[in-house]
This record gives C-alpha cells, sequence and structure tokens, in this order.
C-alpha cells in the first residue's frame, strides 16, 4: 500500500462518517469518535507494517495506540483483513472479524457483529462480504459464503448461505424477505 492509498482509504471512511471531508472534521473524528479512531489506526498499522524501516519504530507506536482502542472498545479487526474503503463502525462494541474475511466498499458494521470462519461442513472458511452492505446489529455470518452487494442484515440474524445481490436477510437462520436491498441504511456512501 502506498501513502496515497492510505490517505484515501482514511479520507473513506472520514466521508462515511460525516459526508464531507476536511482538516477539522478528521481532527473532530479523531479525537472524539471511537468507531473512526479504530479504522485510523488499524489503516496505519497495515500501511506501516508493510514498511521495513517503519515496522520496527513507528509502527509500535501506532499498534499501541491500535491495541488500546480496540480493548478500549471492544473491536476485534485484525490489521491484516482486507478491508475495502468507507468502513463505517456504527456502535462500539462486540465487534470481531476474523483475519480472513474479505469486507467490501462501503460496508456498515453495527455493535455485536461477528464475521466468523466454518471449521467443518462444506462451507468451510470465512465470508466475503459486498459493496455498499449493512450489517445490523449482533448480525453473525459464518463460513465461506459471499455476501452480495447492497445487501442489508437485519439485527441479530445468523448467515450462513450465500445472500444474493440487493437482498434484505433477517432471522435465524437468516432468509430473504424481499429485494429492497440496504438503501437507506448505507448512509455516505463513498465513490472514487
Amino acid at each position: 500500500m502506498k501513502f496515497k492509498e492510505l490517505v484515501g482509504l482514511v479520507e473513506s471512511d472520514l466521508y462515511r462518517y460525516t459526508g464531507k471531508v476536511s482538516k477539522t472534521l478528521f481532527l473532530r473524528n479523531i479525537t472524539f469518535n471511537p468507531g473512526f479512531k479504530y479504522s485510523f489506526w488499524m489503516r496505519v498499522c497495515a500501511y506501516l507494517a508493510e514498511r521495513r524501516f517503519c515496522k520496527y519504530s513507528a509502527y509500535w507506536v501506532a499498534r499501541f495506540f491500535y491495541a488500546r482502542y480496540g480493548y478500549t472498545y471492544a473491536i476485534e479487526i485484525p490489521v491484516d483483513t482486507q478491508i475495502g474503503s468507507g468502513l463505517l463502525i456504527v456502535h462500539i462494541g462486540g465487534i470481531v472479524v476474523h483475519s480472513n474475511v474479505v469486507i467490501g466498499n462501503n460496508v456498515s458494521i453495527s455493535q455485536g457483529v461477528t464475521l466468523g470462519a466454518a471449521y467443518r461442513g462444506t462451507r468451510q472458511g470465512c465470508p466475503v462480504i459486498g459493496d455498499d452492505v449493512y450489517i445490523g446489529p449482533g448480525a453473525k455470518v459464518f463460513g465461506h459464503i459471499r455476501i452480495g452487494n447492497n445487501v442489508a442484515i437485519g439485527a441479530n440474524s445468523v448467515v450462513t448461505k450465500d445472500v444474493p445481490d440487493n437482498a434484505v436477510v433477517v432471522g435465524v437462520p437468516g432468509q430473504v424477505i424481499s429485494y429492497r436491498g440496504s438503501q437507506g441504511y448505507v448512509a455516505n456512501r463513498f465513490h472514487d
């Protein structure tokens, strides 16, 4: 990852929270917004981990803040997780993401969400989350499945099967109840 890409990712995350990008908004959000603060340090750690010189100096400072905020806000998203632009952590607390999960652009993750691996059965592995996806509070997504683009996953749903584009999924096990998608749930979509 180049420095310009890091700046682009941070700006895209900021845009998801505020609908704008400015230095003032950055300073306000890096100070007072737990979700943005966590994602910022996660992105910085991922960038610095790829730099040989920084890996043994600045990386550990960034890693300290990343670990501190992860512990404080109860968020566990590994630095090496593949995450697209425009990540929005809607509310903090109880968010766990496996390092092999792939998350697309403009994804909104609420509190209590688990994106995890399945270790047996036909769907062993981790989910691939598409673009413009809303994952509601308490939702669990497990196994080697694909969540399509523009999908809304309802609160406390358990999703263990592929979800097509534009679907709304609710329940245990998760069932498609409509094809209205995530329109209205994914605010401030960031587009390059």
